[in-house]
């Protein structure tokens, strides 16, 4: 499949910038990140949006507990925030004695319940130099320790179905990294899992059910379904747009859900709310676990 966002349809518009997005329970789910608020939505209702909950400072990726607890990446305060049923939050893990850049993407392993999440490394809207990041992993008692190092804007992970595999994107690297996951949660076995197409910056990502990703690429405006070894299966371009996020899910897991804004710059999304979630229909569906896949 080669076709543009053109052929999708919009599920939700107005956002500044969608991310974190997942599939949980018939309903998508979202960080509209340069607000802190995260949504939900059951796309096949019209009813709107519903505010789920709000973090202070930027808002990023999500997942769920073994305990049923939502859990928001709150980037500028470096902690990981839980939310309960009614909607109250609570720090889950506190990461800001240890990471002094601000915390990205995360996903929840749905066999052991840890939580592994990246950090940027850097100073990116303060302009400062490049330099490598860390993934952290965080144990069900909300403790964090060091997973890995050296990645280069560690972002979105996947932990590929029926594996004990987390597959990684490196935004400014340009690739994908796989890991194995030991029965402590630490992580062995790194290796470059797919090398991707020049020019490529992969953002979020979301694992279909034959172990394929797609992943956004937000300098290049493209989703792409990459399988392991590099080669690209289908693409969705997007021109002139941040491609920043997705997730597959819908009543039969066929529906790949595209996140898109006109810029990462906050002071940008501030004035345009041009932030977007679309969806297409896609072969492949997303993976049956019981748990909320697209993250």
């Amino acid at each position: 499949m080669h076709t543009t966002l053109q052929s999708a349809t919009d599920v939700v518009t107005g956002i500044r910038f969608p991310e974190g997005n997942r599939w949980y329970r018939g309903r998508l789910w979202y960080s509209d990140m340069h607000t802190g608020e995260v949504f939900s939505i059951d796309p096949g209702t019209e009813d709107g949006p519903r505010l789920e909950t709000t973090v202070d400072g930027q808002s990023s990726g999500l997942g769920w507990l073994p305990d049923g607890r939502l859990v928001v990446s709150a980037m500028e305060s470096r902690t990981v925030v839980a939310v309960d049923a009614v909607g109250a939050t609570s720090v889950f893990a506190d990461l800001s004695a240890t990471e002094p850049s601000l915390l990205n993407d995360l996903v929840v392993d749905p066999e052991s319940g840890r939580t592994y999440i990246g950090a940027f490394g850097y100073d990116l809207y303060g302009g400062e130099e490049l330099r490598p990041g860390p993934l952290y992993v965080i144990d069900r008692d909300g403790s964090s320790r060091l997973a890995a190092d050296g990645l280069v804007f560690p972002n979105s992970a996947n932990v590929l179905p029926g594996t004990r595999t987390l597959v990684v994107s490196e935004t400014w690297g340009g690739r994908l990294t796989a890991f194995d996951i030991e029965p402590d949660g630490s992580l062995t076995g790194r290796r470059e899992w797919a090398a991707l197409p020049d020019g490529v910056t992969p953002d979020g990502s979301t694992v279909d059910s034959e172990g394929a990703i797609w992943v956004c690429s937000v300098d290049t405006g493209e989703f792409l379904r990459v399988v392991e070894g590099g080669e690209v299966t289908d693409r969705i371009d997007a021109p002139g747009l941040c491609a920043i996020d997705c997730a597959l899910g819908g009543p039969d897991g066929r529906t790949l859900y595209l996140a898109t804004a006109d810029s990462y710059d906050p002071a940008t999304t501030a004035q345009t709310r041009a932030g977007r979630i679309s969806a297409v229909q896609v072969a492949v569906p997303g993976p049956v676990t019981g748990a909320p896949d697209g993250a």
